[in-house]
């Protein structure tokens, strides 16, 4: 325990100016998404650009994909979430899935699951010797998941993104990033908070 305390440590203070940039950013992002708010994208886009460069630098590629694919998805969530009607009011709104959404969902992760653990495999054994497939590739799975439904404002997207939280908590650690690490456990409870909030507001617009 000592030793895991004093790597902590370590890590805490090898932490690059870059990562701490990130860190910032993304749970600024993540508080602008749990109030529906529109900043939650250009915020987001500093965090994920920086992360898609620390994640290869450090041989995380499936969260280097992740990243990549956020900063796509936030350009398209961006522009979706400004869209208004003829009154000016949201085209948008949070809502609860379908039960024909969620299997799509489903699908859609498991497909994202098995395709992006048989590239990191590969990819282990050709390139990147210390990359982790399955822990890799279900965090990575789980954040497109979710991305995709921010976008959409599914009140689901919150169940995808706290699977990713906590994926991401020890496989960061591992990686030597404690800082992000420890960024990920504040995504975690911001997360549970920002699915309690949108299922509020889901709710309230049903009534």
């Amino acid at each position: 325990m000592q030793d895991l305390f004093q790597q902590f440590i370590e890590n805490i203070r090898s932490t690059t100016l870059l990562e701490y940039i990130a860190v910032v950013a993304g749970i600024a992002s993540v508080w602008f998404s749990k109030k529906e708010n529109i900043l939650v994208y250009p915020v987001g886009l500093i965090n994920t650009i920086i992360y898609v460069y620390l994640s290869f630098k450090n041989q995380l590629i499936g969260e280097a994909s992740v990243n990549f694919y956020y900063t796509v998805v936030s350009i398209y969530g961006w522009y979706i979430w400004t869209r208004k009607d003829q009154r000016q009011r949201p085209i948008l709104n949070i809502s609860f899935s379908t039960a024909a959404q969620w299997k799509g969902q489903i699908i859609f992760f498991f497909i994202l699951y098995v395709t992006i653990f048989l590239v990191l495999t590969y990819l282990k054994q050709a390139f990147y010797s210390v990359v982790i497939p399955w822990a890799d590739a279900f965090a990575s799975a789980t954040a497109f998941t979710g991305m995709w439904l921010m976008a959409r404002k599914k009140v689901e997207s919150w169940y995808w993104w706290i699977a990713t939280n906590i994926a991401s908590i020890p496989l960061f650690f591992v990686k030597g990033l404690a800082f992000t690490s420890v960024y990920y456990f504040v995504l975690l409870i911001l997360a549970i908070f920002g699915l309690i909030e949108w299922q509020q507001r889901a709710r309230a617009r049903r009534e």
